[in-house]
């Protein structure tokens, strides 16, 4: 019989977390009595005794700013980051509007510099501490009609490889994180929408957060690909 996961006493930020993986992992991560750090653009401020949630805009320095300070004022200490905030849109890059390109960088990339930055210190300072970038496999892959997409997640992918050399030793793990395509709300703006029958559930994506952040000691998980049984949709 397999033990149950624990996260009493650890307290967990998610960004993004008021629809798609964001939400269905803090829901999860809640039944295992973690407490919660929420931000995205939607939420309004609630404080209870175990979850804080906020607003927060991650193109902003200020937002990002006073989201973290928040969140330790609340919790003290900050074990694990899960950057799950992002924005996708898709076209050829001859057709596509520089306003979206923009908006995917400043979301997707600048978003994820910024939380990394303020979160990175605190665990940095800390002696401990894990951040999980969730990526996309158009970080690694080029896909057709993704080139704005697939630009930011590229330079996540990097700047995610980069804090993982600088924050090594000073006791903090960083993960990245490339699922295929999921069935989640991202798809609800995207015409016409794909088949989302074949993509991976987003609980189960959530269930793969729950256990990066619950490994055995004594080694870091670098990077984690999670693709439909299908593969590539």
């Amino acid at each position: 019989m397999m033990t149950r996961i624990s996260l009493k006493g650890k307290t967990v930020a998610i960004t993004g977390s008021s629809k798609g993986i964001g939400k269905e992992t803090a829901a999860l991560l809640n039944e295992h009595g973690a407490n919660l750090v929420l931000g995205s653009r939607s939420s309004q401020l609630n404080v209870s005794e175990t979850i804080l949630e906020m607003p927060l805009d991650v193109k902003s320095e200020a937002s990002v700013k006073s989201f973290y300070e928040r969140a330790a004022a609340q919790f003290g200490t900050i074990d694990v980051l899960i950057n799950s905030a992002g924005v996708g849109t898709f076209s050829s890059v001859l057709e596509s509007s520089t306003e979206d390109f923009d908006e995917m960088i400043a979301v997707n990339l600048r978003g994820t510099y910024l939380t990394s930055k303020y979160f990175g210190q605190h665990m940095a300072q800390q002696r401990q501490g894990h951040i999980v970038n969730l990526i996309s496999i158009a970080g690694t892959t080029a896909l057709a009609g993704g080139g704005a997409y697939s630009a930011s997640k590229f330079g996540v992918h990097g700047l995610t490889k980069v804090l993982q050399i600088e924050l090594r030793q000073k006791g903090v793990q960083v993960t990245s994180v490339l699922p295929g395509a999921v069935s989640s709300s991202f798809w609800d703006g995207i015409d016409p929408k794909p088949e989302l029958s074949n993509m991976i559930p987003v609980k189960t994506v959530a269930e793969h957060l729950l256990h990066i952040i619950h490994q055995p000691s004594g080694a870091y998980l670098d990077e984690l690909t999670i693709m439909p049984p299908l593969g590539i949709l």
